[in-house]
């Protein structure tokens, strides 16, 4: 560890912190999930330091409050609104842009901070007008509802997504991302470019640090733990933040090398034994 990552993952002002393969698996027997080694006394050590943090899922099959209870179930220390999806900064940014009724591909857990936000929801095959089409978890995606999103894509809707990435972590390997799948469908089909709303985009980042109650100006005092190089070490890059990989998902140490300079961590650990005698 640098001296230099050193000093500034002591001195952090946040922590934003990926779930799956980063704190915790997902637990097939119980539905939940299991804490990784080290991850619930290191989030209850900044919890003792009074430093704020957030879970950011990059997940949208369930709303955040709903994962914040599984990951209190696993043993963490974590309150519903320390959790985020992509949803979650894609509902502040949707309306900051006056965007006000959405098509939204995706389960219930894809609309909710949405709806919570005051943004009308509208169904993956309803005949109705909109302003965006909003791609999340949507492993009942049919014909009909592709049909209704080219629809409203050539009628000028913009295309948006929680997540455009093909693979996440899960205990028995590696899943897909159905986000992904459908925005491939959709670009393929009307030209039109899904606008990442969730990790890696400054969006996302924002979001998590506005929530803690930082500024934006706070961003180099920001870490950022991920498993996932296109993901969280991307974003951490992108804002200035130090990014923190771990190899206990889809990131390993034969790999990192080969790595783009936007995507290698600063720093690599298998698990969080080191960093807690850092900051304890």
């Amino acid at each position: 560890m640098s001296s230099e990552i050193d000093a500034r993952i002591k001195s952090a002002r946040g922590f934003i912190f990926d779930m799956d393969g980063t704190i915790a698996l997902g637990d097939a027997a119980s539905g939940g999930h299991k804490a990784l080694p080290g991850a619930v006394a290191f989030l209850s050590l900044l919890r003792a330091r009074g430093t704020p943090f957030r879970v950011f899922t990059n997940g949208t099959a369930k709303p955040p409050a709903a994962y914040a209870a599984s990951l209190r179930n696993a043993g963490f220390d974590l309150a519903d609104h320390e959790m985020m999806t992509p949803s979650s900064s894609a509902a502040i940014w949707f309306e900051r842009q006056g965007i006000r009724r959405v098509r939204v591909l995706g389960n219930a857990g894809v609309a909710a901070p949405l709806i919570e936000r005051g943004i009308e929801v509208i169904g993956a095959s309803e005949g109705a007008e909109c302003d965006a089409v909003y791609t999340g978890w949507f492993r009942e995606f049919t014909f009909p509802d592709l049909e209704a999103a080219c629809q409203s894509l050539w009628d000028g809707a913009m295309l948006a997504t929680a997540s455009h990435v093909p693979f996440f972590a899960t205990a028995t390997g590696r899943g897909i991302g159905s986000s992904f799948a459908i925005n491939k469908m959709l670009s393929a089909m009307t030209g039109k470019q899904a606008k990442v709303l969730g990790k890696p985009s400054r969006i996302a980042f924002d979001a998590a640090v506005a929530a803690m109650g930082l500024p934006k100006s706070a961003a180099r005092d920001i870490v950022v733990f991920g498993d996932d190089p296109a993901l969280e070490m991307r974003m951490a890059r992108g804002a200035g933040a130090v990014g923190v990989g771990l190899t206990t998902g889809l990131m390993k140490r034969d790999v990192v090398a080969g790595l783009p300079d936007n995507q290698k961590p600063h720093l690599l650990i298998d698990d969080y034994a080191r960093l807690s005698d850092l900051l304890s």
